[in-house]
């Protein structure tokens, strides 16, 4: 696939318009951001603690409500929880924290999670549970225990159980904390084979260095390239 960017003749998979977004009694966290994901690219998004990078991420899904500006997706607008609902199951959104996105007994049970939901039999969910554990070098770990897993190994699962939703769209907060350098390097290949197009909000530079094709930096509430 061919990268696209601004002002390339590939259309964007996320469009962001003077986005204005606040915490409830709060200032806005961010306001006047302006943001645009093509098809093919990994998208940097750097910047101080307290900048609003998980607000943003939260908010490109639906999950913390815009004040103002609009949101697009494949050129359609997201206006409502109707709009976003449907985004969301092209969309991936990989947490901070793995503990928010495991909670099932065993690894096995968090991957069939999605794809159950999604309206596949039992049957199914397992075998497309299986085949992305195997792509991803983590068949070990399928009838672990969840809550007994590292922490690296909870972030490669949490990676793991959005990516058996199919997702046209990535979205990682912060991917590499806590990971060893066994797993982090893990992950830096799992993120370079995959062929959808990410977000991945992030401190971590040598992560960065190794996977960005677009860098953006996060201060006052909007977004500015990075050369």
């Amino acid at each position: 696939m061919t990268l696209q960017t601004q002002g390339g003749e590939s259309a964007a998979r996320l469009e962001l318009c003077d986005l204005k977004v606040a915490h409830p009694g709060r200032p806005a966290v961010l306001s006047g951001l302006d943001l645009s994901l093509y098809p093919g690219e990994r998208l940097f998004i750097a910047g101080p603690n307290g900048a609003g990078k998980s607000s943003l991420m939260q908010a490109l899904v639906g999950l913390l409500p815009a004040e103002a500006g609009s949101l697009s997706f494949d050129g359609k607008a997201l206006t409502c929880e109707a709009d976003f609902a449907a985004m969301r199951r092209r969309v991936g959104l990989v947490f901070q924290d793995p503990d928010d996105q495991l909670f099932c007994p065993t690894v096995i049970d968090d991957l069939m999670f999605g794809p159950l939901n999604l309206g596949k039999t039992q049957q199914e969910a397992r075998a497309i549970s299986l085949e992305v554990l195997a792509q991803l070098g983590l068949s070990a770990l399928a009838e672990r225990v969840t809550h007994a897993l590292s922490g690296g190994e909870k972030r490669l699962i949490s990676l793991a159980c959005v990516l058996t939703m199919q997702p046209e769209v990535l979205l990682l907060d912060e991917p590499s904390n806590a990971l060893d350098e066994s797993n982090w390097h893990r992950l830096v290949e799992i993120l370079r084979g995959l062929p959808q197009a990410m977000i991945i909000v992030s401190h971590d530079q040598e992560l960065q260095r190794a996977l960005a094709t677009r860098v953006l930096r996060l201060q006052g509430g909007r977004l500015a390239a990075v050369a």
